[in-house]
């Protein structure tokens, strides 16, 4: 690429980055985007790649394949570790070493991670669900459970195996019980001798009062009535105070503790901005809120750089974490860059345009919000859920094979997507146990191999 055009650097391989990006396609700019992995990820969907409903590729095409016509767009893999605002730089690693990307202007589209609220050691027992290799590892437990509860001659421990606990009634939490719900009542039963899957467990935990409370109190209620209809046990003002191999403690509002016993956990209760957002707001002198979301001048550019963008999950606006936020800003941020290049007056500030949200509950149900008077539930909902999520799906390819497992698990009983491996299941706590924990541990340990690999071929 020539060093003379205005160089983008865009931090992610999410909504944010990839619609930027795109968005800059007919700009006089060159646009790298640094990520750490090498596909863009349609997070709404990863539970259905957890419940065996569809497969990672489909909601995580290549994020090369995605931008393979776009020519004036490079892909780099690593891990970014580093932001230096004064030399206008980006440090990133991967297993060969270092690199450092500079930029002219900046979009960092970091997301978030899953928060344990100060209680880290909950996620060796309760995986949250943000990656593909989260949703892999939690197929991998479920399916798991069903497998082992078929072995056991313990009813004690047959019961463990076959209860589920999902720790947050929010959007992930509620869709998470839903399929765990169908998959027990309708995909397995039949498939093992010794067991009912039927009679497994599921329990929906959330220290807040309402199943979906984003949503309003008539489709939170209508939400509720559903899950339970489904057979899902609903605790409502049960908080999370310590969670274990087998089960978890809550406390309910009254001060009351008592245990659940549950071998499978699932955490969706809440999220963090990346930790790029401190190193922003420590050489910028910008807020942070107590999720790390970065505080933002109207134009989403970093106070006192106006060079910088952060979008999406980062940026504090007072919105929901949702893809649509990080969409618009994502083009907001692209237009404005385009417009600085070609001359033309300031872009206004960042409004975001409520397209509604929604919130699938199981086959047939959902819910739906749409502006401040559209409420739906039910059928419809559910059908206005599947052409907005197939419309935001990367590829035809993808659509297509989308849609027809969906075929295969909504009219009929399967579920193609259920084969899973130790290795997915053990691998996030193997590289804990090997002390190197965090979102590096893994780039540490493959580097750490291809740098004997290397010594060795030298000798």
């Amino acid at each position: 690429m020539s060093t003379s055009r205005h160089r983008v650097v865009v931090i992610g391989s999410g909504f944010g980055a990839l619609f930027a990006t795109k968005r800059l396609r007919r700009a006089d700019v060159d646009v790298t985007i640094v990520a750490r992995t090498t596909h863009h990820l349609f997070q709404p969907l990863l539970y259905q790649v957890a419940t065996g409903i569809l497969s990672e590729g489909e909601i995580a095409p290549a994020t090369r394949e995605v931008l393979r016509r776009q020519r004036n767009a490079t892909v780099l893999l690593g891990e970014v570790v580093h932001i230096d605002l004064a030399a206008r730089t980006v440090t990133s690693v991967s297993v060969l070493g270092d690199t450092v990307t500079p930029y002219d202007s900046l979009i960092v589209s970091a997301g978030s991670t899953q928060s344990y609220f100060g209680k880290d050691h909950f996620a060796e027992h309760a995986p949250g669900l943000k990656s593909i290799d989260d949703a892999l590892e939690l197929r991998g437990r479920i399916f798991g459970a069903f497998e082992l509860a078929e072995l056991s001659n313990d009813p004690a421990l047959v019961d463990r195996l076959l209860t589920f606990a999902v720790i947050g009634a929010g959007p992930t939490g509620v869709e998470m019980a839903g399929q765990i719900a169908e998959l027990a009542r309708r995909a397995l039963p039949g498939d093992f001798r010794s067991i009912d899957p039927r009679t497994a467990r599921i329990v929906l935990v959330d220290g807040a009062d309402a199943v979906l409370g984003s949503f309003g109190d008539k489709l939170s209620a209508k939400a509720e009535a559903h899950l339970k209809a489904l057979g899902i046990e609903v605790q409502l003002g049960a908080m999370v105070v310590d969670v274990d191999a087998t089960g978890l403690i809550v406390q309910d509002h009254d001060g009351r503790r008592r245990r659940i016993e549950a071998v499978t956990k699932v955490w969706a209760a809440g999220v963090a901005a990346s930790p790029l957002g401190a190193q922003l707001a420590e050489q910028s002198g910008a807020h942070t809120d107590r999720a790390g979301r970065v505080e933002v001048q109207p134009d989403l550019t970093l106070p006192g750089h106006p060079d910088v963008f952060v979008i999406g999950d980062m940026a504090l606006l007072g919105l929901p974490g949702v893809a649509q936020v990080a969409i618009q800003s994502g083009r907001h941020a692209a237009d404005t860059i385009a417009r600085r290049q070609r001359g033309d007056r300031p872009q206004p500030a960042f409004k975001y345009r409520d397209k509604g949200n929604m919130a699938t509950i199981s086959r047939f149900q959902a819910v739906a919000a749409i502006g401040e008077h559209i409420r739906l539930a039910g059928f419809l909902a559910w059908l206005m859920w599947l052409a907005v999520h197939l419309v935001y799906i990367i590829g035809f390819k993808n659509r297509l094979t989308t849609l027809l497992h969906w075929t295969v698990s909504f009219l009929g009983r399967g579920r193609a997507e259920r084969t899973a491996t130790q290795q997915q299941v053990a691998a996030r706590m193997a590289l804990v146990r090997l002390g190197r924990p965090g979102p590096l541990g893994a780039d540490q340990v493959i580097r750490e191999s291809a740098e004997r690999s290397l010594a060795t071929g030298a000798q």
